[in-house]
């Protein structure tokens, strides 16, 4: 990626707090909606620039690992549902469950991490 500023995050960034600083405020119905959707958006692009390689690297390490073969994180992915469905990993449920487990949290840290928070 090239080091010019500002950067792809950086740009991002800006768009993101410009719709939520200055136009948010400034409208109203669907266009309110609307430029509410994109702020979403664009904070999950931020997020998925920030975090998404490093996710995508620790679940293919979880992937190879409990598979027990190399590929990449689509190709491991369909094996890992063949063999759930074969139930070729019906001894292996705690780990299972555990990769699972991490991978969601990931998906929703991204997708909304508010959403992780416990709430009382």
């Amino acid at each position: 990626m090239p080091t010019d500023r500002p950067n792809a995050v950086e740009l991002v960034e800006a768009v993101r707090e410009f719709l939520s600083d200055h136009v948010a405020p400034n409208v109203e119905g669907q266009l309110a909606f609307h430029t509410r959707v994109a702020i979403n958006a664009l904070a999950i692009v931020e997020r998925t620039m920030a975090q998404g390689d490093e996710m995508d690297a620790a679940e293919l390490g979880r992937l190879k690992d409990l598979l027990k073969q190399d590929g990449d994180l689509q190709a491991l992915n369909g094996e890992l549902a063949r063999a759930i469905r074969a139930g070729e990993m019906d001894d292996r449920r705690e780990t299972l469950l555990a990769h699972l487990r991490q991978t969601a949290e990931d998906k929703i840290a991204l997708a909304n991490p508010r959403y992780l928070t416990k709430r009382g």
